[in-house]
Formats: structure tokens, sequence, C-alpha cells
């Protein structure tokens, strides 16, 4: 389906249904980010069963993990450039066949060098180009109204990914080996692969139609971003910027207790305190069905209330989780709350900072510049997915990185209100408008 017919035809089948061709491109990218969160969430399953394979220790097998997170952060702003000079739909299906080719040479993998390789290279770039950098793409390319919502929901798609994947995962290893389990991750790709070869389109201009929500064609809405601008051409002039590190700092926070520590240390952490890995997976499947809602929610009230101050109750609220989740004693009651708690705010920051990036930096740069902050926010996640395997390595405990990653979150909490007016801020890059 890849003819002049087929390209026309799609859109105006759900056309004649009155449904904006932008909502088939946000249910792809929703499965591809799905599948790939499955992808990147996959290996805080697989810690134990390599450890028990090849005897590796947590600070070698997180070392592979924490390059994966960094390349995951550090691609995503090539990404975006690489999005607007070749399009959406090339560069997902190089990144799905690159974590696909990836995971399947890591089934014959011996030593820690090729995990390095593997997991840590292959992985970490291939998901980067589908990272929250493609939800942001998408977003602000097909929606001009109801932009938070649909951020929202891609952004939750992670969240669904671990809702769905990892408990298959972690029952399908105990089963049948964690081989058995990659091979599950490569089918996902290649299904998601599938879909968006036949469904995802570049941009609406691509088959005739404007943004969701706007009347007046897009380019003279927004300027487009020239083809000679680089991500880091807009890095330089993002830098001049104390908005711009605000954002950098508190998603590096965001990184570094989320991703970096309960995606991948969760399991283990619960198997130190008797937990069966299929027990701990079904509390992460837990959190990713309240985070399902809390994220939604986030993009529904980012459109209507003041981004910086839900920022500080989400950073504030899961900085008192964190802390108090060594006292829960891990008993199932107290893991519950946790899971709910947790859950509502593992990600709804997602959502407020890319309004507030696309508000201070302009729409037409807006994924470039995301995808600066969100490199922040892998920095975070990579820096604590070693910390904390270092942690239990030298000090037989995980508790110290989930204390500093609460803390931290209260700082987080505090600055995200530094943010003053756009006006405060001298020259922001082109085309940014005012937004709370």
């Amino acid at each position: 389906m890849t003819g002049p017919v087929a390209e026309g035809a799609l859109p105006r089948f759900f056309a004649q249904r009155r449904i904006h061709y932008g909502w088939v491109v946000a249910a792809t990218t929703f499965l591809t980010m799905l599948v790939t969160a499955g992808a990147v969430g996959a290996p805080g399953v697989l810690i134990l069963p390599l450890q028990k394979e090849f005897g590796w220790s947590t600070a070698e097998i997180s070392s592979a993990l924490a390059i994966r997170l960094v390349l995951f952060g550090l691609m995503g702003p090539f990404a975006a450039a690489l999005m607007n000079a070749y399009g959406p739909r090339r560069i997902v299906l190089s990144a799905l066949a690159l974590i696909g080719a990836s995971l399947a040479a890591s089934l014959a993998m011996e030593r820690v060098w090729q995990l390095v390789l593997l997991w840590g290279i292959g992985v970490g770039l291939g998901t980067g180009l589908t990272a929250l950098v493609l939800g942001a793409t998408v977003a602000t390319r097909w929606f001009s109204q109801r932009r938070g919502l649909v951020v929202g929901l891609l952004t939750a798609s992670s969240a669904t990914g671990q809702l769905i994947v990892l408990p298959l995962l972690a029952g399908l290893t105990e089963a049948h080996g964690w081989r058995a389990a990659l091979l599950l991750i490569c089918g996902l790709l290649g299904l998601a692969a599938l879909a968006v070869f036949l469904l995802m389109r570049d941009s609406p201009e691509e088959i005739g139609l404007t943004p969701y929500g706007e009347r007046a064609p897009a380019a003279a809405t927004v300027a487009p971003v020239p083809s000679q601008v680089g991500a880091v051409a807009v890095l330089r002039e993002a830098a001049r910027t104390r908005v711009f590190w605000i954002l950098f700092a508190t998603f590096f926070i965001c990184g570094a207790s989320t991703n970096g520590l309960i995606q991948t240390h969760f399991v283990p952490l619960c198997a130190d305190f008797g937990l069966r890995p299929v027990e701990a997976a079904s509390v992460l499947a837990a959190m990713g069905v309240f985070d399902f809602v809390g994220t939604v929610a986030s993009g529904w009230l980012s459109d209507r209330y003041n981004n910086r101050w839900l920022l500080f109750w989400y950073y504030g609220l899961r900085g008192l989780s964190l802390l108090a989740l060594p006292f829960t004693d891990f008993s199932f009651l107290g893991l519950s709350l946790f899971a709910v708690f947790y859950g509502l705010d593992w990600i709804a920051t997602v959502p407020p900072t890319v309004k507030l990036t696309a508000a201070r930096f302009g729409r037409a740069r807006a994924n470039l510049v995301f995808g600066w902050v969100f490199a922040g926010h892998q920095l975070g996640a990579a820096a604590a997915a070693y910390g904390a395997g270092l942690s239990r390595s030298e000090l037989a405990s995980y508790l110290p990185a989930f204390f500093i990653a609460g803390a931290l979150c209260l700082v987080g909490a505090a600055l995200i209100l530094v943010i003053g007016r756009p006006r405060s801020e001298g020259a922001l890059l082109p085309n940014a408008v005012p937004a709370n």
C-alpha cells in the first residue's frame, strides 16, 4: 500500500467517516512507542536470569543498561533533526529494524562486551529514535487542538507497554528462559514495523490536510525549520536561555527517578525482599495502569492549567512516594499503595514539559529543543541505573539510591517554579508564544 492510489485512499477512507488522519498517525505512533517501551524495559526483568546464566555482576549488567539509557536520550535531538529532514516514517522503520536486529543477535551472546554492544549501543540507538521526541513530533505536526491530550496519550504508551509486555516477559522468562522473552519482543517489533509501513504519514501537508483543529494552512502559521538548522545549532540557541537549563535539570531528575531507577531496578529490588520476579513485574504492571490514567489526565490538565504548578506537584509527590517506599516493608498492601501513588505520577511530567518547550521556543523547533531536554532525562536515567547497581554491589542495598532520588525530586519541584514569564528570559528562539 505505497502507490499513489493507496497513499490517498487511506486518508479518504477515514475522511469519509469524519476521522482526521492525525488520529490514525497518533494510533500508529502509540503502537510503536508501546513496543519500543517493552524493549527498553525488558532488561529490568532479565537482570537476574543473566546473572544466573553468565555470572555477571549487577554493576556489569547495569553498565550496559546505563549506556542504553544515555544513547536513548542523546539520540533525541538528532532523531528530531532526522525526522525533520527525512520524515518520521523512514526514521521509525530504520529504528525498529535496528532494535530487532540487536535483540535477535543477543540471543547468542556470551560475553559482557556483547551485552554492551547489543543492548547498550544497538538498542540504545534504536529506541532513542522512537522515544518521546517521536511523540512530540507527531503531536506538534498533526495537532493544533488537543495537543496536550495527544502528548499525554503517546507518553502513556510507555506505561501501556510496561502493563502488557513486562508481565509477559517475566512469565516467559520463568517458564522458558530469557531468550523466549526476547523472541516475543522481536515479534512485536515486526508488528509495529508493518503498521508504520502501512499507516504512517510524515505530515498533514503530505496528504493535503491541515493539523487537527487548524483551518488555515499550517505553513501560514508555523514557519518551517530550515533544512540547514541542525540539532547542535538549535542547542546553541536554546542554551542561552535560563528556561532551557531549568527544563533540562528537572528532566534529568525525572529520568533519575523513573526509567533509571524503578524501571531498571525495581524487580531485583523486590527480589531482595523475597518477591518473585513475576510478582514484582505485576506491581510494575499495576503502576502502568495508573500511569496511563495519570499521564492522559496530565495531558488534559496541561491544556487548561499552569504547567509550572503542575510540574511542582508532580515532582513533589513523586519525591515523597520514593522516600516512603523503603518503609512499606514490601508487603502487598504497602506495594499496592506505592503502585497507585507513584504510578499516577510516573511520566505525568512529560505533557507539561512539552507544552512549556513549545511555548517558550516555538512550535517549529519544539521537537529539536525537547530532544535536548529529553537528553537530560536519559542522562539522569543512566546515572541512576548505574548508581543503583553500584549501590547494590558495594553496599548490598538499593535503598540509598531511592532516598537520593526522592530528595532530588523535591529539589526539582522547587526548581521548576524559578521559570518566569517568557518576557523575563529575553531572547528565546523564534516563533515563541506566551503560555502558562
